[in-house]
């Protein structure tokens, strides 16, 4: 490793006799040993020497090695010695520098202590003289003075409060503290004395004192200032409490109009004669409304529960309305600052929706809902709602939301019961085949009904009441899926749940059938677009009242229930359009097991019974396509569902046509073929548009029919 060599006699893994073998690989070569042998030799001769040469060179390393290592030794010796020597005059150089430098920091800490010293006696003769001058005013009633003064005071003391261990200083904080408790109840007693509790209120209006005294209120303990806001409230809202008691006629929900016009007359009155009095940010013309708002909703509350029997939707409705319209305009005017205790929350921003459902707040009144894709793509944000105020007094008449629910719970019963008397009446849509399969209109008429329902009751209440009406909504679903959508679906003759066909064709042509009329298929296909779109617009209903309802209450809502019942509606219309095409086609299939198939002579083209089937295939399918055109998917389950029943039907008569000779399998074989060409061509045929068939579709159709093929082509 630390001398690489290719010679083959330095390998850890040398073996002699492969090297000699190597030198000598035959036996001609074995001339050559002497000159090989003396090359070895001579290569002997040279290492002997080499090693001679190292041996001798190493006899004095011994001793140099010595002589190194002790003149090492010495130099860091005195690198030792010069590093001590170093530190030792750094000592003494700081200590040089500390001995300079002490005087200096004396001086410093002297001047500061002096300083505060002087700063510490003024703010003491500043405290005496402030507290002496407090006391003075406070007896004159110089509010003006006193305010100032006041929080001049306040913040000279608070210099002091880690002195309160001295004596004096104690003593001052205490006359301080006792000025303030005598402000308090001192300036208490003058707005008792201006705004008595009983009797009416003192002529002449507020005085430049009591203005003052609102400035003095402001630094002290905030109890007071609450005070004074709570009694001169009491004091303004006396009147409102005695005009609109319960046993007044005033007092009841038609008459609501009055109470918000008395207030509105009573905060301009404030503004004229008090607006200067109370400083600005009190907000003291919001306190009053805000508190006006409190008493109203508990007198309102105890009213009602009195008077329960009473409620009607109409009255209810007009009360609720104007309430709404009062708590807007006091958004209008007041910013919603005292709203600071928590009784009336902010409402919270609804997260984005892109749910298609409501195109927006403003449009509520709106006659319609389109749903389209397009409207999907570009989801609407509803907007923010921003009345710090609502809910404030309308909050009252949630309790009493049953008597609404109530009243839309009978309007949905009778809408439901329109609905079916208008379909008896105008009968079964018209074919419109150019169209496609035309969605009910009472479908529509329903869910606007119900847009109206969900975005005012949104209005009145996002609690328990939309858990109400959104039960309300799943029961009138149902109703509508099985009374105006599967009660009108057309009948069969039923026989164990299947379709029983009485007439059996015979091969001529011309036969006729037991089949649905054209007008039939498409009702069918009708009430099958209806069930579709009614699918798509509960599931965005859903969304849209988990969005209106309270974050605790979402759980409760879901139509799920509902989505499957029109998904049966979707699956009963489609196995009737099968059932149908199906049932048409039997005496086709009945017919071919009847052929004396064994007498067959020779191959001709495809039989009558193919004929015929593919006959009622051309004849349903276009209809069942064009009607089915906005739903394409269902109209692919529609195929699949034929295919899957028509070739295991097709498969069990081939087992029929016994006996059969060689030439009539050979024939059938072409019929096969014949059926399976046209059941992949099924998707589109008859149309001028020609589609791929979905590949879903293509695989039943060929593995179905080639097993039928395979069956004859055994049988050959």
């Amino acid at each position: 490793q630390v001398f690489p060599s290719q010679d083959p006699l330095d390998r850890a893994d040398f073996n002699a006799v492969e090297y000699i073998n190597t030198l000598f690989p035959t036996e001609q070569s074995l001339a050559n040993i002497d000159e090989v042998v003396n090359k070895i030799r001579l290569k002997i001769r040279r290492l002997d020497d080499n090693i001679r040469t190292v041996v001798r060179g190493q006899t004095n390393v011994g001793q140099d090695g010595r002589q190194a290592l002790e003149e090492a030794q010495k130099a860091i010796q005195q690198l030792f010695g010069k590093i001590k020597d170093i530190k030792d005059k750094a000592e003494k150089s700081e200590q040089m520098v500390k001995e300079i430098t002490r005087d200096i920091k004396q001086l410093d800490h002297a001047k500061r202590h002096l300083t505060t010293s002087i700063t510490t006696l003024n703010h003491l003769h500043m405290l005496a003289g402030g507290v002496d001058s407090l006391e003075a005013m406070t007896r004159r009633r110089q509010y003006g003075e006193v305010a100032n003064l006041l929080q001049g005071v306040v913040n000279v003391l608070e210099h002091f409060n880690k002195y309160m261990g001295i004596p004096q200083i104690r003593q001052l904080s205490e006359r301080v503290k006792a000025a303030q408790n005598e402000l308090g109840q001192q300036i208490l007693a003058d707005f008792e004395e201006a705004f008595p509790s009983q009797g009416t209120k003192r002529p002449g209006g507020p005085s430049n004192v009591l203005r003052d005294a609102c400035l003095v209120a402001n630094v002290l303990d905030p109890r007071i200032k609450q005070e004074i806001i709570k009694k001169f409230i009491k004091q303004h809202l006396s009147e409102y409490l005695v005009l609109f008691q319960e046993n007044q006629d005033v007092a009841w929900l038609d008459k609501i109009d009055r109470r918000y016009a008395w207030i509105k007359r009573q905060l301009v009155d404030y503004e004229e004669k008090y607006g200067r009095m109370f400083p600005q940010e009190w907000c003291m013309t919001e306190r009053i409304a805000v508190e006006f708002c409190h008493v109203t909703r508990t007198e309102l509350a105890k009213i009602m529960r009195t008077r329960a029997k009473e409620i009607e939707v109409k009255l209810l409705l007009f009360a609720i309305q104007r309430t709404t319209n009062f708590e807007g305009l006091l958004a209008k005017r007041f910013s919603g600052c005292t709203l600071a205790d928590g009784t009336v929350k902010k409402p919270e921003v609804p997260a984005p929706s892109t749910n298609p459902f409501l195109e927006d707040e403003t449009g509520a009144e709106t006659d319609e809902i389109v749903i389209e894709k397009s409207d999907a793509d570009k989801p609407k944000k509803p907007k923010v709602p921003d009345n710090p105020f609502h809910g404030i007094v309308s909050k009252c008449f949630e309790p009493h939301l049953y008597v609404y629910i109530e009243s839309q719970d009978k309007n949905l019963g009778e809408l439901i019961d329109r609905f079916v008397a208008d379909f008896k009446a105008q009968g079964p849509p018209k074919p419109n085949v150019d169209e496609g399969g035309a969605v009910l209109p009472s479908c529509a008429d329903l869910f606007v009904y119900y847009k109206k329902c969900m975005v005012q009751c949104s209005q009145l209440s996002t609690g328990e009441p939309m858990i109400a009406l959104s039960t309300i909504f799943q029961k009138y679903l149902r109703e509508y899926a099985w009374k105006i959508l599967s009660g009108n679906l057309p009948k069969t003759t039923s026989s164990s749940g299947g379709l029983t066909i009485t007439s059996l064709l015979k091969e001529k042509e011309g036969s006729e059938v037991a089949k649905f009329t054209l007008e039939e298929l498409c009702l069918i296909c009708s009430i099958l677009s209806t069930a579709e779109y009614c699918l798509a617009t509960t599931q965005q209903l859903e969304e849209k009242l988990k969005e209106k309802v309270d974050a605790s209450l979402v759980e409760r809502i879901n139509l799920t229930g509902e989505m499957d019942t029109f998904s049966i509606v979707i699956s009963n219309s489609i196995q009737l359009l099968v059932q149908d095409l199906d049932a048409a086609c039997d005496p086709a299939l009945t017919a071919m097991s009847k052929m004396q198939w064994q007498n067959v002579e020779h191959v001709g083209d495809q039989s009558p019974y193919v004929t015929s089937v593919i006959l009622h295939i051309k004849q349903n399918v276009p209809i069942i396509r064009d009607n089915l055109a906005s739903t394409r998917k269902y109209f692919t389950q529609f195929c699949i569902k034929f295919a899957n029943s028509f070739i295991p039907k097709f498969i069990n008569h081939l087992f029929k046509c016994k006996p059969i000779s060689m030439v009539g399998a050979e024939q059938l074989l072409l019929d096969t073929h014949s059926l399976k060409m046209v059941l992949l061509d099924l998707p589109s045929i008859g149309s001028q548009v020609v589609r791929k068939a979905p590949a879903s579709y293509t695989k039943i159709v060929v593995k179905g029919m080639t097993r039928a093929e395979m069956i004859l082509k055994v049988t050959q």
